[in-house]
């Protein structure tokens, strides 16, 4: 079983299952008030690789990623753009689907909105204030942390050293500086929900920990997101779970931050890219590549620099797939090992790898496993060993489509011109004609197509 970084217990331990072959799973989603940044799309493609690699090794994985539809951002938004709240969460919400059908993230099995899980919230803060574990005051009601002994648990830090910077609600009136908002009164104009302790609506930490537990039930597996949500967030999730008497989640994991010039990226820091943005202009592919070649708990520099790199590992991976006519595995489906990979040398890599990503999901070094192995392939090949190549294209293929990244052999749709030239271009190169190959070759490249070949012929991608 895989082992990973248990962010509450600061060690790397087994991910002990609640239920034997069944992995539950939760990612705290976006809160969708604008277009997805490079932040977003590392945490999704972090726990999208997690959770392609647990179904590859035969786990059924039952995963969770909520929307957070209605938040302070999203009505300030609607107001300036005098439109609904429902109208711009639905807008960024389309966009943030596409931007994750881009990246190839697979959609989760369940994708509950917060506005659809709003009574079962109410019935939380009822209890809580019955028990004198939360308390009104004039613009909400407030969670008392003192009344969960190991508070701040998570964040692996003192209070007191915590109180400094912390992204804490400042209200004079709180019992104590942690204690945070369970719920929003209503104020004219805003959304709001009835609830016995007064109209309004919920916050943001009482949305993840309803929505986990009414989805995933008590001591799910595995809580995930990014590190910039383990405190106060996920702290504030787990207070609540515990004070509610529900044992939480099992193993907390958080992935690294997203750099930019060594800067964390942010809206705040003025170096906010968006998403959306970077895939105009680059392979999707490119970006799920830079991911795997960091650790998920390090930094990793987003840049010119850094994807043009990784897309120019990705033309080796292409060149393998047209080399090898090897087919494009990756997509909405996972990839299930029903059976070892054949070939000694394609078992060999395949256990690896294997040990690579089982310690801590270290994708760096699975990797750069399976960039060994293409050199290997290629090498093999070139000393007239095909069928061991083969197996071992075929099984570097497998294992990569087992983290989401798609091999591309050919690229792209075929015009009906541009195949009618490739047909000629084959036969003159049958014929030996080789200036009519040359000038048919020309006329590809004048058509905007990169031009190879290959043993079964003429292969032409954008």
């Amino acid at each position: 079983m895989i082992r990973l970084f248990d962010s509450l217990k600061s060690e790397v331990r087994p991910l002990a299952l609640r239920e034997p072959g069944q992995v539950s799973m939760y990612v705290c989603g976006p809160t969708v008030y604008g277009l997805p940044h490079m932040g977003h799309g590392r945490f999704t493609l972090v726990w999208d690789v997690l959770r392609r690699w647990l179904t590859f090794q035969g786990y059924e994985v039952d995963f969770v990623s909520n929307i957070t539809d209605i938040d302070d951002k999203i009505i300030n938004l609607a107001a300036a753009e005098q439109t609904t709240e429902a109208g711009i969460a639905q807008r960024y919400e389309q966009e943030w689907w596409n931007a994750m059908n881009k990246i190839g993230v697979a959609k989760p099995t369940h994708s509950p909105h917060a506005t659809h899980y709003v009574a079962e919230m109410v019935t939380l803060i009822e209890g809580f204030i019955a028990e004198d574990i939360a308390y009104p005051l004039g613009d909400g009601v407030y969670f008392d942390t003192s009344r969960v002994a190991d508070y701040g648990a998570l964040a692996g830090q003192a209070l007191d050293s915590l109180r400094a910077g912390a992204r804490v609600e400042m209200v004079e009136e709180k019992r104590s500086p942690f204690d945070f908002a369970l719920w929003k009164k209503a104020k004219p104009g805003e959304p709001s929900w009835p609830a016995s302790f007064g109209e309004g609506r919920p916050g943001w930490h009482t949305e993840c920990v309803v929505m986990s537990l009414g989805l995933l039930g008590d001591g799910f597996d595995l809580h995930c997101g990014g590190l910039d949500l383990k405190f106060p967030h996920h702290e504030n999730e787990r207070a609540q779970a515990i004070a509610a008497g529900h044992p939480f989640a099992q193993h907390w994991a958080h992935n690294g931050f997203v750099m930019v010039e060594g800067e964390k990226m942010s809206k705040s820091l003025g170096n906010f890219t968006s998403l959306t943005d970077l895939l105009e202009r680059t392979d999707a592919r490119a970006y799920r590549l830079l991911v795997l070649r960091s650790h998920y708990r390090s930094p990793i520099e987003v840049s010119p620099a850094t994807i043009e790199d990784a897309e120019r590992a990705l033309e080796r991976l292409d060149s393998l797939a047209r080399r090898f006519e090897l087919d494009q595995l990756a997509g909405d489906t996972f990839a299930t090992a029903t059976q070892p990979l054949p070939g000694e040398l394609a078992g060999e890599l395949a256990q690896r790898v294997t040990e690579f990503l089982d310690d801590d999901l270290n994708t760096p070094l699975a990797v750069a496993a399976l960039f060994e192995a293409l050199s290997q392939a290629n090498g093999l090949a070139d000393e007239g060993k095909t069928a061991e190549a083969q197996l071992l294209a075929e099984a570097i293929n497998t294992l990569f489509g087992a983290l989401g990244l798609a091999l591309i052999g050919q690229g792209g749709e075929i015009d009906g011109e541009s195949a009618a030239i490739v047909r000629l271009r084959d036969e003159a190169r049958a014929a030996k004609n080789w200036a009519e190959a040359d000038r048919l070759r020309d006329s590809l490249v004048n058509l905007g197509w990169i031009v190879e070949d290959s043993s079964s012929g003429t292969v032409i991608r954008h």
